[in-house]
């Protein structure tokens, strides 16, 4: 049974999320302000938090990054009446992994829902797999289980798509990946329109291990086509 977190003031939303994800075979916390959903986020685990931006008292970004600040990757769908690409953008460089504007479709909803799940499941089983336990190029070291970084044997602390970015692309170095392609295996659906979303990424994953920017050595642009991981250095 998977185990999900519902922060929304809205009763409504509350009662009909409630319906379909029992019905999915999910048990469901509810927490209908910020600050009570921020609080049981940080002491439960949780499969998928399901979260409005507006929210009373602390909103859906601020909860998402200081979730994420703990070390915390639970999935996270925002849930939100905000339609601009500004706050679609802002919500997922904070850390969610989905966006869904209302008014939606329940079905959109469930396989948003069960798409997640299934990320979540083929995590878990890559982690399981000993040769993706670690990945080692030059002093630059990829703990995936611990989702852990270092270089020169001093950690750098990266956000979930950050991680998530460098583990595919390492794992098959010298493979180019164009952005739609890395949105969808990152993102882990088609977010056609949001390229930039991942030029960001990439950037500041950039300029938090590579020693100079201007001439990266890890994360190579592949004119044309997108990004790919140096394929000339040693990967163990």
């Amino acid at each position: 049974m998977k185990h999900v977190l519902v922060i929304e003031d809205d009763h409504d939303i509350v009662d009909l999320l409630n319906i379909h994800l029992k019905d999915m075979n999910c048990s469901v916390d509810v927490a209908y302000d910020g600050a009570t959903g921020q609080e049981l986020a940080m002491e439960n685990k949780y499969d998928l938090i399901v979260m409005d931006i507006m929210l009373p008292y602390i909103d859906g970004n601020s909860i998402t990054r200081k979730i994420r600040a703990l070390d915390v990757y639970t999935p996270i769908m925002m849930l939100t009446a905000k339609t601009e690409e500004i706050d679609k953008v802002i919500g997922l460089e904070s850390g969610a992994d989905d966006y869904l504007t209302k008014p939606f479709g329940i079905r959109e909803f469930i396989a948003r829902v069960k798409a997640i799940f299934r990320r979540s499941e083929q995590d878990e089983r890559l982690n399981a797999i000993p040769n993706m336990q670690n990945i080692k190029v030059g002093q630059l070291k990829i703990d995936v289980g611990k989702r852990k970084i270092t270089l020169d044997n001093k950690r750098i602390e990266l956000t979930p798509k950050e991680f998530d970015l460098l583990v595919l692309l390492a794992s098959h170095p010298g493979k180019s990946y164009s952005r739609d392609q890395l949105l969808s295996e990152v993102w882990g659906y088609e977010f056609a329109g949001y390229e930039h979303t991942v030029n960001s990424h990439i950037n500041r994953l950039r300029s938090k291990i590579e020693p100079d920017l201007s001439d990266p050595i890890y994360i190579l642009t592949t004119w044309g086509v997108g990004y790919r991981f140096n394929d000339e250095l040693n990967v163990s």
